[in-house]
């Protein structure tokens, strides 16, 4: 536990991922997050430094967690020039964490490699509870000397830990399961959505559809937050949109027709466009019940 470790980017993600390697015994030197007052909030619990500049956060860490929101945001605090977390990075390791175009992590890699550092994906397939838990599921991607050299730290944040393959690999994989579970979000949505118009007693039909081939994971974790309209936000529908639409981008790229993929991401830039985008991904149901906001 001798590496010193940093965050850039914590929100619910990667503020609980901080608090959980602290909790393991882990020196959490440095936080930096666009919003200030969370960042400050953090590193006080933590007694870390609230870094003011991205360069800040490298000099403090051997070891950098990158949580951030979109490709835009990825490449900007790698930045080749003004302040960037490739400034002063030789022999420093990044994990970068974010749901992201593969092509990203790709050119974060070159970036990295660059200035003598090290960069891997670390993607993930859980929501928060599991962040704080240490019981992430990690895909990740990248040189497989650096995945092992940082495995023992991963290992404190995941229950199911996978190496996939090269840079932007897992950020492939990773965008398959969204697409695979924002498929099924919309379809049992429009499944209770159209049991309900029908007058069917929406428990006695999810616990029909658990018994039959009806049944998926979305179904246990979304199914009783639809029919009951609970639709805290673990995973937004904004980022529901924007993780079918990589996906998606990925059929296209590939030359293949990907209808169902192509309706999802509709819907989920539909809630967007209704002012329902921060809404848990449960909140598609609120566009397929009859007499609901939509």
């Amino acid at each position: 536990m001798a590496e010193k470790i940093a965050f850039v980017g914590v929100g619910r993600m990667g503020g609980n991922m901080a608090r959980r390697l602290k909790e393991c015994g882990h020196a959490v030197t440095a936080v930096y997050d666009v919003n200030a007052a969370a960042a400050a909030a953090l590193a006080q619990e933590l007694g870390a430094q609230h870094a003011a500049r991205l360069a800040d956060v490298t000099a403090a860490a051997d070891v950098i967690f990158t949580v951030v929101t979109d490709d835009a945001s990825q490449l900007a605090v790698f930045a080749p020039t003004g302040d960037s977390l490739l400034t002063g990075a030789n022999g420093k390791t990044f994990v970068n964490c974010a749901t992201i175009s593969p092509a990203t992590h790709v050119e974060v890699e070159r970036r990295a490699r660059g200035v003598g550092a090290a960069s891997l994906e670390a993607c993930m397939a859980s929501s928060i509870p599991q962040a704080r838990n240490g019981t992430l599921y990690l895909m990740c991607g990248g040189d497989q000397a650096t995945f092992q050299r940082v495995k023992p730290i991963l290992e404190q944040l995941s229950s199911a830990l996978r190496y996939i393959g090269t840079a932007g690999q897992a950020a492939q994989v990773k965008a398959l399961v969204n697409m695979v579970m924002n498929i099924n979000t919309a379809g049992l949505a429009e499944g209770l959505g159209l049991g309900n118009a029908l007058g069917l007693d929406l428990t006695m039909l999810r616990e029909v559809f658990l018994q039959t081939g009806a049944n998926s994971q979305v179904l246990k974790t979304d199914g009783e937050d639809m029919q009951n309209r609970d639709h805290a936000c673990f995973f937004s529908a904004a980022h529901a949109a924007k993780d079918s639409g990589i996906a998606w981008t990925l059929g296209a790229q590939a030359g293949l027709h990907l209808p169902l993929a192509g309706a999802t991401k509709q819907q989920f830039e539909r809630m967007i466009a209704l002012g329902l985008g921060d809404l848990d991904k449960s909140g598609i149901a609120e566009l397929t019940f009859k007499g609901r906001r939509a």
